[in-house]
């Protein structure tokens, strides 16, 4: 099961798995975030593991959450806390932004957030599904890009892929979210994203202005 190399107490979960259980975004989770009590020593620690996101736990009881890309510090993010959830199994999360709800659904973990908490990204929408998956990683240009386009529109079914562009070590994110919130609140309907090389992003907006994002979670790892 272990295909990742971490120190102790570092779980490595796969987010956003697709329906056969494979992909998804690998999510560094140190277990006491106690290891590492400073914003410096955690971006050390990300920068080191490499992946796209690492959250520390804070407080498990609470959900008390701090997430680090390999090269900065993020308000939110997607992924890392579909991940959270589905391992703390709480029903809420806490964050400087504010408090996340979660939820799990059968195979889904779900997550309820505000489309303001996402850092901005370019939203750019394709021709066709072939022009997308045509692009190199990354593509040129600056800003994070997230590339889609209609599978299926009639059934809310979308394919896309996501470039960071930030310089730090990670070319393309194979599921993202973050712009799945975004693009979800857009378009102002529920989506069923493909994203990257086979992962599965659900997205279904609410009255109250929040959009849950679901998708499978698989431990790959212990540290």
């Amino acid at each position: 099961m272990n295909d990742y190399d971490v120190p102790a107490g570092i779980d490595v979960l796969r987010v956003f798995c697709g329906p056969d259980g494979r992909h998804g975004n690998a999510l560094g989770v140190v277990r006491d975030g106690r290891d590492h009590p400073d914003e410096a020593s955690r971006q050390e620690l990300a920068r080191r593991l490499g992946f796209s996101e690492t959250v520390f736990v804070d407080d498990p009881e609470r959900g008390h959450l701090d997430i680090y890309t390999p090269g900065l510090r993020l308000p939110f993010a997607g992924h890392p806390l579909v991940g959270a959830a589905w391992l703390l199994d709480l029903e809420i999360l806490e964050l400087g932004v504010g408090e996340v709800f979660a939820r799990q659904d059968g195979e889904f973990s779900w997550i309820a957030a505000r489309p303001e908490w996402a850092p901005p990204r370019t939203l750019q929408q394709y021709g066709s599904v072939a022009e997308v998956e045509a692009l190199p990683a990354p593509p040129a240009g600056e800003g994070w890009l997230y590339a889609w386009a209609w599978e299926d529109e009639a059934a809310g079914r979308v394919r896309a892929r996501a470039f960071p562009r930030r310089d730090d070590g990670i070319p393309e994110d194979e599921a993202t979210g973050a712009a799945a919130l975004l693009l979800s609140d857009r378009l102002g309907r529920a989506l069923n994203i493909r994203q990257g090389r086979g992962s599965q992003i659900l997205t279904a907006p609410a009255p109250d202005g929040t959009v849950e994002i679901g998708g499978r979670v698989r431990l790959a790892a212990q540290g």
